[in-house]
């Protein structure tokens, strides 16, 4: 352990958060008919991946109608995803959370402009120092509604950004992850990760929207 956090205090990456040496050319099932999430007690679900989910759960979290972010695997090939395992790059699954949100309160439309605005929109494979495909960034839809929200966005985007890396995939199956992964940024303040990367991650993204904040309403 000791060992561990002084790798981490070098190299500023996750917990494990390295490059994948195998990596897939394509993890994209754009021919896939996504599955839609059924509500439950008035609150919906939505998926996405954007680089470590530690960092997302907590900015999610932060938003106003969002009641909890999960943190797990999404948008590979196989069962019952480790983080060991995907780790490596050759499930093709992506560190993603699952949003449990009130549709009354925000919108799906308004967790897609959270999720753009929240993450470095050129970058391939990874965000910030979290490289590899297991990082990459996903944005998944449960029906053509969704698919075509976030395809507008990304329409807009594309007038300001020469790149938008986001893969955009159809919901299949959402993986939770280990329970040591889940709150972690609450739980573990004082971690070097936590302080160094996903602090000012979420920062940033509070003085960009604060009008969408919980400590705000």
């Amino acid at each position: 352990m000791k060992y561990f956090i002084l790798w981490l205090l070098v190299s500023f990456t996750c917990f494990g958060c390295v490059e994948a040496q195998v990596q897939q050319p394509n993890f994209k099932k754009q021919d896939v008919k996504p599955v839609e999430v059924a509500m439950e007690n008035g609150l919906a679900k939505a998926y996405f991946a954007s680089g470590c989910f530690w960092c997302v759960e907590a900015i999610y979290e932060s938003v106003y109608g969002v009641k909890k972010s999960i943190s797990g695997y999404a948008g590979g090939h196989t069962e019952n995803p480790t983080y060991e395992a995907s780790n490596t790059g050759r499930t093709g699954h992506a560190e993603a959370v699952e949003i449990i949100y009130n549709p009354e309160k925000v919108s799906f439309k308004t967790l897609v402009d959270v999720y753009f605005g929240s993450q470095n929109i050129e970058q391939v494979n990874g965000q910030g120092p979290d490289r590899g495909s297991q990082y990459r960034s996903i944005i998944f839809y449960q029906n053509e509604e969704q698919k075509q929200i976030i395809l507008n966005k990304i329409e807009d985007l594309q007038q300001t950004y020469s790149l938008v890396a986001a893969e955009v995939m159809p919901f299949e199956k959402f993986w939770i992850a280990e329970d040591y992964h889940q709150d972690y940024k609450k739980y573990h303040p004082n971690n070097p990760y936590i302080q160094k990367v996903s602090n000012p991650r979420l920062m940033k993204f509070k003085e960009k929207f604060p009008e969408l904040l919980k400590e705000n309403k």
